[in-house]
């Protein structure tokens, strides 16, 4: 994983040191305890119920480890850290403010969920002791149970009723999330608790002691069988789908392909988690099984799942109704995190061997124990795709010139655009590309983009969000987090002025019903008046390039956004594409 940011990269709010005092309050203890689990960020949107724990960031911890990340709103607070996970591997807070920003930020907590992304999100209530609450104010901001809003999509939560609860719920809370299948973790902090004075600082516990358990391997006969049938295959094949950003993962994952002669299908709702141009990757990522990668499974008589996205739902688009008559191996420990309110754990597959932990503990153990193989069968080459327009801007047009612009450049895709292709952006690297936000919430792209860039900063790599207009509405305030703090990024935004994939949604059922479907752009199309979102990003302390209308002018305007990035700034590039979608 990736080193921490150093603090020196990062613009810092410094305040002015305290007079020397023993005076300690209840979130003192908190902050110093979010110090020792080695929470280096801290992303939030101010609030009242927990100003006892910003004064103690703040005027305790002098804003340093953790640092705080004022975001505009509170859904920003979770897709940043969410993001900075994603790039990073390491784990970072958000605060959220009572009921009401936990409210705000219920969707991309689930997002994390889906995602299987950890992140620490302390929340605050009111005082629990009606006595003691401020009229009218903290009483709206309290309520019973306040957790019950994301029990479901969070992996655990807690409301400690003192200091030493408080600390050891922090200490549960980190290992928890922390520990495959990875997820957000919720603990709310009353307002008393935080505010009360407490005697002196309390026992902190040896927090090594604490700390998430190692990866679990497979059992020793379970790697043997499955090295064996894997060795044995006549056409084998891998889904290569929820990995970590290690390199040495990524290269055992190569190396196991090579040594099988394996064919290789990833996902573009995951992260890079194979090399898209390598020989035996077969077809671009794409949202739904290509064709190539629909017949490789076909023939397939052993199929070796690396936590792969719904298995199930890709084993019904390749197979229909038809058994599946491969021999199947599950490396994946997603089951533990399966429960009855969301569906995200999709079709259950049939699985003749399961190996119940993460990819990245058994592929090493498979490569030591596979005999290799020599390729039976020939290796598709992915089919080329249609020629770019080159009148108008479209999204192979966008893809095209990014391509061209990026040559030897080091890139983190931090988000891609509904339609775009597989075969625009090669992946090399295991950053060259996060994946989406899990849970399909609409304006996490912005967020998780600038997440993704603080974990990055000073790393060589060029954060790059490529997303929709809607997507870009809806959190395009997380610019102003980027630009206060001087993260680099580049944002392009891909402008259809419409809801274009509800459009087809209503072409489709307009059809169906005999309708007339010309009437599909109403309630969608985002124009009359014109949204300048180039100058959204200029508000913000952006670059704004665009609109860009002519295929012409494409290609210099990223090179124009790209030199921007590198010098340390943020860039928006208004891309007015054409509508439809060259992928599903």
């Amino acid at each position: 994983m990736n080193e921490p940011v150093p603090h020196d990269l990062i613009v810092h709010d410094t305040p002015v040191p305290r007079a020397p005092s023993e005076t300690l309050f209840g979130s003192d203890a908190i902050a110093e305890t979010l110090r020792r689990l080695d929470i280096p960020f801290i992303a939030l949107n101010p609030g009242a119920s927990y100003r006892g724990l910003h004064d103690s960031i703040v005027n305790y911890l002098g804003n340093r480890a953790p640092q705080m990340i004022l975001c505009l709103h509170d859904e920003h607070a979770v897709h940043i850290a969410q993001g900075y996970w994603k790039a990073s591997g390491r784990l970072m807070a958000s605060a959220l403010h009572s009921n009401v920003g936990l409210m705000h930020a219920s969707m991309p907590i689930f997002n994390a969920w889906c995602d299987r992304s950890p992140v620490l999100i302390l929340g605050a209530n009111g005082p629990m002791d009606a006595a003691r609450r401020r009229p009218w104010i903290e009483w709206i901001h309290t309520c019973a149970d306040q957790a019950s809003l994301v029990r479901d999509f969070t992996k655990w939560d807690n409301q400690p009723a003192s200091v030493p609860a408080a600390v050891e719920a922090l200490l549960r809370a980190r290992q928890i999330a922390l520990t495959a299948p990875r997820g957000p973790v919720y603990v709310n902090l009353d307002v008393a608790l935080q505010e009360d004075r407490i005697p002196a600082m309390p026992p902190m516990p040896d927090f090594g002691r604490y700390a998430a358990p190692q990866d679990v391997h497979p059992a020793p006969e379970l790697v043997q069988q499955a090295a064996a049938l894997l060795s044995n295959a006549k056409r084998p094949v891998m889904l290569a789908g929820r990995v970590s950003r290690s390199v040495e993962g990524w290269k055992a994952r190569v190396a196991l392909a090579e040594k099988l002669q394996m064919e290789s299908v990833s996902h573009i709702k995951l992260a890079a988690s194979f090399p898209t141009d390598h020989p035996l990757h077969v077809g671009p990522p794409g949202n739904r099984l290509g064709e190539e990668a629909a017949e490789a499974l076909r023939n397939a008589d052993v199929i070796l799942s690396l936590d792969w996205l719904d298995l199930g739902g890709t084993f019904k688009q390749a197979f229909g109704d038809k058994p599946v008559d491969a021999k199947v191996i599950q490396v994946s420990c997603d089951q533990h995190n399966h429960r009855g309110w969301s569906m995200d754990y999709h079709v259950l597959p049939p699985v003749d061997l399961l190996l119940m932990c993460e990819p990245d503990a058994a592929v090493p153990l498979l490569l030591d124990a596979v005999q290799p193989r020599t390729a039976t069968v020939p290796v598709p080459k992915a089919a080329k795709g249609k020629t770019a327009s080159t009148t108008s801007v479209t999204l192979q047009g966008v893809g095209d010139a990014l391509r061209a612009a990026l040559e030897g450049v080091d890139y983190c895709v931090a988000r891609l655009p509904l339609g775009w292709h597989g075969s625009y952006l090669p992946f090399r690297h295991p950053l060259d590309y996060i994946g989406v936000d899990g849970g399909a919430g609409v304006g996490a792209g912005p967020g998780i983009t600038v997440g993704a860039a603080l974990a990055i900063k000073g790393s060589g790599r060029i954060a790059l969000g490529i997303m929709g207009d809607g997507d870009f509405l809806m959190g395009n305030t997380a610019l102003w987090t980027a630009t206060h703090y001087k993260i680099p990024a580049l944002f392009v935004v891909c402008n259809n002025r419409s809801y274009f994939n509800d459009e087809r949604h209503q072409e489709a059922i307009a059809v169906k019903r005999g309708r007339p479907p010309e009437n599909r752009w109403i309630g969608q199309r985002i124009d009359d008046p014109d949204i300048d979102l180039a100058a959204m990003g200029t508000a913000q302390g952006a670059l704004g390039i665009g609109p860009v209308k002519d295929f012409a002018e494409m290609r210099p305007a990223i090179e124009r956004g790209l030199a921007h990035v590198k010098a340390g700034g943020v860039c928006v590039i208004d891309m007015r594409v054409q509508p439809g979608y060259d992928a599903e």
